[in-house]
């Protein structure tokens, strides 16, 4: 789903007040009244970025596309950084490369707003259980290779609050998280468990890193907000450790490559992980379907990978 970020004014009363009444039309999914509530607001002020993002969602409701594409490209003429992520609606519409959906911004804005109820949410109306799934195959790879399932430096990236850091808890002799979110991050330093936490997107991270220096690098569920992975395997395998160890979890996409879902999410093939592996030297360990997620009560098909330098 689309960002919805905190309620801001317009600068006009009554337009924030028609916003108001259009924003609860689109959620009760009235489209032909938002859209009508929306183009309302544009007449009383025409440079509110939201109403811009809400109509167009609206038209594409209704299959009005040219209005649509409209309506969206200037919400992001208005608010190029994009925190209200319409680049995800345009890229929905065929307006914009799916590679280009979403930005760095949209994300931090994403998970800062939803911070305070990231947990709750996550792990009891999502049943939410990346951490512990790759937490156990992390696990079952070092009994098969017969070696003990301790670590030194490990990198958690896109740490979020730290439920990943929780599930590594006494595996991990130094643990350093990164995360686009200051307010995920806060969470995070509330576990005690980090040595270190970073904000930061995490191929930069990595790229600030030292060759050979992490026994293991893990991402749960964080590749659902990338498109192609090509520099995050490379930069990965630089880092790690010989016979280091690399553990994550993608929603599955049935095709090669990625794909953006409905859910304003990237999707990665099985074939497109393989592929990055092999190309990096990476050994596969584990490569496995599973569900971390529900989405209104229907597991998402998912892979779990762990791999070895």
């Amino acid at each position: 789903m689309p960002l919805t970020v905190s309620f801001r004014s317009s600068g006009d009363v009554l337009a924030d007040r028609r916003y108001e009444y259009a924003s609860a039309a689109f959620d009760e999914r009235d489209f032909e009244a938002a859209a009508d509530l929306a183009r309302q607001v544009l007449e009383l002020a025409p440079d509110f970025a939201p109403a811009q993002a809400l109509l167009g969602r609206s038209a594409a409701e209704l299959n009005l596309h040219d209005e649509a594409i409209e309506a969206l490209k200037r919400a992001l003429e208005l608010e190029p950084d994009d925190v209200l992520g319409v680049r995800v609606d345009l890229a929905r519409l065929g307006a914009l490369p799916q590679d280009e959906a979403i930005t760095d911004a949209y994300v931090r804005a994403l998970f800062d707003d939803y911070a305070p109820k990231f947990d709750r949410h996550l792990t009891k109306s999502l049943a939410y259980r990346g951490p512990e799934l790759i937490a156990d195959a992390l696990r079952r790879a070092c009994s098969k290779s017969i070696r003990d399932c301790r670590f030194g430096l490990t990198l958690d990236l896109g740490c979020g609050t730290g439920l990943m850091g929780q599930a590594l808890d006494g595996l991990c002799a130094s643990l350093i998280g990164a995360d686009l979110s200051p307010r995920m991050l806060e969470k995070a330093e509330k576990t005690k468990l980090y040595d270190a936490l970073h904000e930061a997107e995490l191929v930069s991270f990595l790229k600030g890193r030292s060759d050979g220096e992490a026994d293991l690098v893990v991402a749960a569920d964080v590749f659902v907000y990338m498109a192609a992975l090509d520099e995050t395997f490379r930069e990965t395998k630089r880092v790690l450790k010989r016979e280091g160890l690399f553990a994550f979890t993608v929603q599955a996409h049935e095709g090669d490559g990625f794909v953006l879902g409905d859910d304003a999410r990237y999707a990665h093939g099985e074939s497109y992980l393989r592929k990055l592996a092999e190309e990096n030297g990476l050994t596969v360990v584990i490569l496995e379907r599973v569900s971390t997620r529900e989405d209104r009560g229907v597991p998402v098909p998912g892979f779990l990978a762990v791999m070895q330098r």
